[in-house]
């Protein structure tokens, strides 16, 4: 799978952008603040209709437009996977709403010219972006493990993006009823109902999550072991806030983290044991208004030789496992997919030693398609960069006979 054309119209600080894309690795190079990492963020777009910077949406419109008039922002892409080409557009589109300079947003996908829902064509262009900020998903909250994890998993499977959705929303319902039935009281059956649909929705998720992560590992722990040179198994433990697996009394707790194995479990198993506890809390949540238990809450710990880096793990041994994801996650997708995803780089090198460097490279051989940005050339090997193409990205403009006036 390669990326063969890219088009972006009032897209952050572009106004209008046309690229022929090379089917090879592509070096932009460039000051910050140039627009580099938004050429990433927009081709990473196609791939998981959200972006990894904006909170919002609306915040990737071109922020020098009227905000009180009628404005679209463009996406297009235009890529080959088995031997087809196909095209996805992504419009972003601000209008008025009423009177008081009021606005509304909305957005719309098309793939090959017929407007599709997100979950139909979401997967169909793949793609895995590492960027120096990333470290959060290691050092920070459990809900930048989860987004992490749903990122990744919708691009491979629709029904994941449709039950995270279902899931979301009966959330919402569950809580909302659970908050009344604590101030007014009334019936509980009805809070049955919503077990029963976020007990359905939830085990998905979690059979899903259970499967991704276990395949993740495998490919993980071998590249992290390389790439620490044998001195470190990297472990990727699973702790969901609903444990579906039986707890023996009396176990006690060790000083060193393990990892549970919950590849037997089946669908119904999750299920059923996830309906029996939302019964069991069923006081506790109606006191405190709020659903206690699920995929929400579920967390995700990286692990080396058995130490939690999150919690202690040095710099340096973060961004080597999360460069090892990284790469795990390229074979990964080529396995499910029988595609290469694009793989994308911002700044990546600068955040490792020289050795860390050579290996990342080394590893980009196999890939289809690579993008990579820097602000120092010089940090790539000489014969590495005259053996690619390499652009300069300055103000929004993206110069490709850059490579070419070089001495």
């Amino acid at each position: 799978m390669f990326l063969k054309h890219l088009s972006l119209t009032n897209f952050r600080a572009f106004s209008r952008l046309d690229l022929d894309i090379p089917r090879e690795i592509l070096l932009l190079v460039g000051e910050n603040a140039q627009g580099k990492t938004t050429l990433l963020e927009s081709v990473y777009f196609l791939s998981t209709f959200t972006s990894f910077h904006a909170s919002s949406d609306r915040q990737l419109i071109n922020f020098n437009l009227p905000e009180n008039q009628l404005t679209v922002g463009r996406i297009v892409g235009e890529f080959e996977r088995e031997n087809s080409t196909h095209r996805i557009e992504v419009r972003l589109i601000r209008e008025p709403n009423g009177g008081n300079g009021n606005t509304r947003f909305r957005k719309e996908v098309l793939l090959d010219g017929v407007k599709r829902k997100i979950n139909e064509v979401i997967g169909q262009f793949n793609a895995v972006i590492f960027l120096p900020q990333m470290a959060r998903i290691v050092e920070e909250g459990p809900s930048e493990r989860r987004r992490y994890l749903d990122m990744l998993i919708a691009q491979v499977s629709p029904r994941y993006v449709q039950h995270l959705s279902d899931y979301g929303g009966t959330l919402s319902q569950r809580n909302a009823l659970l908050k009344l039935l604590s101030e007014r009281h009334g019936d509980l059956q009805e809070l049955a109902v919503w077990d029963g649909m976020l007990a359905r929705h939830g085990a998905f998720l979690m059979l899903e999550r259970i499967k991704v992560i276990r395949e993740l590992e495998e490919e993980a722990k071998r590249i992290h072991f390389d790439l620490t040179h044998g001195q470190e198994v990297l472990r990727l433990d699973y702790q969901p806030a609903f444990e579906p697996l039986a707890i023996p009394q009396g176990q006690m707790m060790l000083p060193v983290n393990s990892v549970a194995d919950r590849s037997g479990l089946t669908l119904e198993e999750i299920e059923k044991g996830m309906l029996a506890a939302f019964k069991k809390l069923q006081r506790e949540e109606i006191a405190r208004g709020v659903t206690t238990i699920g995929p929400h809450r579920d967390e995700m710990r990286f692990l080396s030789n058995q130490v939690d880096l999150g919690e202690f793990g040095s710099r340096g041994q973060g961004r080597t496992a999360l460069l090892a994801m990284k790469l795990a996650e390229v074979n990964w997708l080529k396995k499910r997919t029988g595609e290469w995803p694009v793989l994308l780089l911002d700044e990546t090198l600068s955040e490792l030693d020289t050795q860390r460097r050579e290996d990342l490279l080394a590893g980009l051989r196999e890939v289809d398609q690579a993008i990579l940005t820097s602000t120092d050339i010089e940090m790539f090997d000489p014969g590495f960069v005259e053996a690619h193409k390499v652009w300069h990205v300055g103000g929004g403009v993206v110069d490709t006979i850059f490579q070419d006036e070089r001495p």
